[in-house]
């Protein structure tokens, strides 16, 4: 009821108001991430979200396109500038997030979406993160976001989701101000972001 009815209306109501309020931060984003990083503004890659349907999941673009002499993407750490940092490290970055919201793609709290090609190598209790609507912020980002191991972040993805509530998610966004206040919990230690995430090995399907 909470998660299909009233979470969604409150999703819907203040993802709203934030588009129209913000969009002047919006716009000078835009033109620093164009001028600093080039074009184009927006990142944009298709994510899992509830029951694990796909969508195409919105950020600004936060790294170069720098690339070897065979044409492949530099890691991230090098094509990682210091403004785009500083976007990760604030997440602003995330803010386009609020269009997939407004959408339905996503919710304002939930399990952060992930990568599609992660799908196959979940176990069945990690699995469960997708029973409901992936989050713009989540219990996992309170409580260590990319600097703890994967393990930790889907036990902490689940607890949500057998924990979801008002009062709960309410708990969650007032941590969340003070994490990002703190800029804690950005990076994996030895990583730009955290690295990938390559399953368990009962969980691969062929």
């Amino acid at each position: 009821m909470y998660d299909r009815l009233i979470k969604r209306m409150i999703d819907l109501i203040l993802s709203g108001i934030a588009l129209l309020i913000l969009s002047p931060v919006y716009l000078i984003l835009a033109i620093l991430v164009r001028v600093k990083l080039g074009s184009p503004v927006l990142f944009s890659q298709m994510r899992p979200g509830k029951n694990e349907k796909v969508f195409r999941m919105y950020k600004f673009r936060s790294m170069t396109d720098e690339r070897d002499a065979n044409g492949d993407l530099l890691p991230d750490e090098e094509r990682l500038t210091h403004f785009g940092a500083m976007l990760r490290a604030t997440s602003l970055d995330e803010l386009p997030e609020l269009w997939n919201i407004f959408k339905g793609d996503m919710s304002i709290v939930g399990p952060r979406p992930l990568l599609v090609r992660y799908l196959p190598r979940y176990n069945e209790r990690q699995r469960r993160r997708h029973e409901v609507r992936p989050g713009l912020t989540g219990w996992a980002q309170v409580n260590g976001r990319n600097a703890i191991s994967w393990e930790q972040k889907f036990e902490y993805d689940v607890e949500y989701v057998e924990k979801e509530s008002f009062l709960f998610d309410v708990k969650i966004l007032f941590m969340t101000v003070g994490k990002v206040l703190h800029r804690s919990g950005i990076s994996q230690e030895g990583s730009a972001t955290m690295e990938e995430f390559m399953g368990n090995e009962e969980a691969i399907r062929p």
